[in-house]
């Protein structure tokens, strides 16, 4: 999730100022609503620089270093570094994403890890079939021209559910920092703060992807049979995937109640989830017969979609989910 445009260059710094300044303004006006962080600069910060911390990304923890602590509208926020990872993941947070780095958070964190771990372990079993040649394709051109001589892609480590080591998936490395921002922000109404999408949602998964199918017909003056192809590839994926990869454990209560037998949760769930299978896509693929060179155009198609909602981010995204923990179909 870094700042790499498709093409593989640099994206032009006043671009990637705007995302973040973008972000961070989303992250204050969420504080100042719920009144959390609140502070002086006369108070003394929660946390200091160069202090070792554990720091909330999704619903998993991570070491990180602050490397700067400062009074923004209000509130503390840290900004800090993930121990390991590529600077790129480098953020401001605020003071109730950290945890001091004791024996007990430890723990927390480890306990945390092996409960993601398990459920990754039980969907990958789930999803071990082999999807079907219709599933997703490169283009025809591409099949064709690329023989039998090509290496063949080597399986990857099992994907974390938000951060991901960039270098391991160009997917992952291109990926939007708002759309980043997005991810970070769904994890927290669910697993914190115990709020849910409201479903059906409108627009739907299946609804984006005939938009996004209609976007690439207008722009390139046709229809494209290989991202039809792959839009169908990517509805199939999302189908499975959802009841066993994409959902956090407070939100299966409302997937049984809702999805009833013979319903694509294509057609009930949106952007929001649909999102969080851009994730485990890498990690999918992986299950995939294709050669490296089709498999790596492959996911710069992805790409532009991914880009594409995050053009179209405030129609497609929640601002708010659902404070009722029931969260389904409206009245």
């Amino acid at each position: 999730m870094g700042t790499s445009n498709p093409s593989g260059g640099a994206a032009p710094k006043e671009e990637e100022d705007e995302e973040m300044e973008g972000a961070d303004e989303a992250e204050e006006e969420k504080s100042q609503s719920d009144g959390s962080d609140s502070a002086k600069a006369s108070d003394p910060a929660p946390f200091s620089e160069g202090e070792k911390v554990l720091a909330f990304h999704g619903p998993r923890i991570y070491e990180a270093k602050i490397q700067k602590a400062e009074v923004l509208a209000g509130r503390w926020k840290f900004f800090v570094h993930y121990l390991g990872w590529n600077k790129n993941w480098d953020e401001w947070v605020v003071a109730s994403r950290l945890l001091k780095f004791t024996e007990e958070n430890v723990r927390k964190q480890k306990d945390l890890t092996k409960d993601s771990q398990a459920q990754e372990r039980s969907a990958r079993s789930r999803l071990s079939q082999k999807p079907s040649k219709t599933d997703v394709k490169p283009e025809k051109e591409d099949a064709k021209n690329q023989g039998s001589k090509g290496k063949k892609r080597k399986s990857a480590p099992p994907n974390e559910v938000i951060l991901k080591k960039p270098q391991e998936s160009p997917l992952m490395l291109q990926f939007p920092l708002t759309l980043k921002k997005q991810l970070v922000d769904d994890a927290e109404f669910v697993t914190q703060l115990g709020k849910l999408v409201k479903l059906p949602r409108s627009p739907n998964v299946d609804d984006i992807l005939k938009k996004y199918l209609e976007y690439r017909t207008k722009k390139d003056g046709t229809i494209n049979e290989s991202v039809s192809e792959i839009l169908k590839g990517l509805r199939c994926y999302f189908d499975k995937a959802l009841p066993v990869l994409l959902l956090y454990s407070k939100e299966k209560s409302q997937y049984n109640e809702i999805v009833e037998e013979g319903v694509s949760p294509s057609t009930i769930y949106g952007a929001e989830h649909l999102l969080r299978l851009f994730v485990k896509l890498p990690e999918l693929l992986t299950h995939v017969n294709m050669e490296e060179e089709a498999l790596t155009k492959l996911q710069q198609k992805l790409l532009d979609l991914l880009k594409f909602l995050q053009k179209n981010q405030s129609l497609f995204f929640l601002s708010s989910y659902d404070a009722s923990k029931a969260a389904v179909k409206a009245e």
